[in-house]
């Protein structure tokens, strides 16, 4: 029997999809062609609260915390069978984060399908830092698929993603913000997606994003003396971005015009790294 290499998720949400199987090909792939790619989805009960009393009871003064529903999800590479139990127990004596940033990609594209033709704005988007459990590993079809394999290991949180995820005193401007005397710009909000969508793979959706971004950053920051340089990068490289997102409008982007949005990018997230420095 064909061995299949997978990964395996679990999120503190259930992840959208309804559960059960989903083949994806690739993009523009013929409808019969083979998938690429089996998911899994399964959302793990949380046990049910009974029916409320008839009579009402108060409260307690420290209620426990109630169980909440999480999402799993399961990816197969079903496209790239080991023939071998040998070449299975090697590869996953090697894989780690690269096998499952690739996976988590695939599930992604999906989780973003689902978004956009359910029309939820408000589907919790994935992320690395946010998983609860993460796992590599082999085994045959129907076995993976009813969530079992023939080897497995569990990874750690990536520390390079958590040191990307990290905000510079985060605790001190959260309070700037919520009193009121340190002001969110628009920007920022433009940068986050911005990012999500380029890191995702959407490269056309990241390109307008940041050309917004980029523009509302210039206006937002403009009298912001600590950042004159910084904005001066980041306006020397405007009509470039703005190419790039005209092109975007109508066609996949080049590696020349990528590389525009990634440097970008890199340089508008170091300008608001800088600007939240100076305010904590």
């Amino acid at each position: 029997m064909p061995l299949f290499a997978f990964s395996q998720i679990e999120a503190p949400w259930p992840l959208g999809p309804p559960d059960g199987r989903y083949l994806v090909r690739a993009q523009g792939a013929h409808r019969q062609s083979p998938p690429t790619h089996v998911l899994l989805f399964a959302t793990l009960e949380a046990p049910r609260r009974g029916r409320f009393a008839r009579r009402r009871r108060p409260a307690p003064p420290e209620p426990a915390p109630q169980p909440v529903a999480t999402g799993r999800a399961t990816i197969i590479a079903s496209s790239e069978p080991f023939e071998h139990a040998s070449a299975a127990a090697r590869w996953l004596a090697a894989a780690g984060e690269d096998e499952l940033d690739e996976h988590l990609q695939v599930l992604e594209r999906t989780l973003h399908a689902f978004r956009v033709v359910t029309a939820d704005p408000y589907s919790e988007p994935l992320s690395r830092e946010r998983l609860l459990v993460a796992r590599v590993g082999f085994g045959e079809g129907e076995q993976v698929a009813y969530g079992r394999w023939s080897g497995a290991r569990e990874l750690l949180p990536a520390p390079e993603s958590r040191r990307r995820s990290r905000l510079l005193e985060p605790q001190s401007r959260l309070a700037g913000v919520l009193g009121g005397h340190v002001p969110l710009l628009v920007c920022e909000e433009l940068t986050l997606r911005a990012r999500r969508d380029l890191d995702a793979g959407r490269e056309r959706a990241a390109a307008l994003q940041l050309k917004l971004a980029v523009d509302s950053a210039l206006a937002d920051m403009a009298t912001d003396g600590r950042l004159t340089s910084r904005l001066a990068q980041l306006g020397e490289a405007r009509p470039a971005l703005e190419a790039t997102a005209e092109a975007a409008l109508k066609r996949g982007l080049t590696d020349a015009e990528l590389r525009t949005v990634s440097d970008a990018l890199g340089r508008l997230e170091a300008a608001l790294r800088a600007r939240a420095a100076s305010l904590s």
